[in-house]
């Protein structure tokens, strides 16, 4: 029995790895003020790009507010893709494991 269930946790923990590089893959935007700037997020949540409009040269005030409200768009969104994905890897494992 516990030989069967290290079993079923060491093909859990090589889904979770596999869904880990999965999530490196994907990448997600948040925009803001109808995109004169975007935040670009893989789905670990790890920064890609930020890229601003010439528009907003010189509005320091503007820029930082608008880059936060993209940056939280983006891993919101995130956020999301990372737990669908995790949760996808475990769903086949959790029902085996007494307890879960």
């Amino acid at each position: 029995m516990f030989g069967d269930m290290m079993e079923k946790l060491n093909a859990m923990k090589a889904e979770v790895e596999e869904t880990k590089k999965r999530l490196d893959n994907i990448t997600v935007e948040g925009e803001a003020e109808s995109g004169l700037v975007k935040v670009l997020l893989t789905g670990n949540r790890d920064l890609k790009s930020i890229q601003i409009s010439p528009e907003l040269a010189g509005d320091t005030e503007a820029l930082e507010d608008l880059i936060s409200l993209a940056f939280s768009r983006a891993l919101e969104k995130a956020n999301n893709v990372n737990e669908t994905e995790m949760n996808g890897a475990a769903r086949g494992f959790m029902p085996n494991i007494p307890g879960l």
